[in-house]
């Protein structure tokens, strides 16, 4: 997966179109990313011992890798990543700037 832990992106499809977050978790299994600020849900926790309330949380839920792009670091603008080896190293390259990521 192109998008890591910690990444700046772009939301570019569904509700929440234009969103822009740091990434809090990368689920490379399942394809998804969890964001920040971005498809926040609502959850109904139980309380865990007596005595205590019950209380709705709210809480990031996964979005899919396809529905967000990297914020270049450098240039700024979201954009597509490639990949450039030299040696034993590979770099992940924004597409628009050519910079290193």
């Amino acid at each position: 997966m192109k998008i890591n832990k910690n990444d700046q992106v772009l939301i570019i499809s569904g509700d929440d179109k234009g969103k822009k977050g740091k990434v809090i978790k990368s689920l490379q299994k399942e394809g998804k990313i969890l964001v920040e600020g971005v498809n926040v849900v609502k959850k109904h926790v139980k309380p865990k011992k007596s005595g205590q309330k019950g209380q709705v949380v709210k809480a990031p839920a996964p979005i899919p890798v396809s529905k967000a792009k990297v914020l270049c670091p450098r240039c700024g603008k979201a954009s597509r990543i490639g990949f450039e080896i030299k040696g034993d190293e590979k770099f992940r390259v924004c597409k628009k700037c050519g910079e290193r990521i």
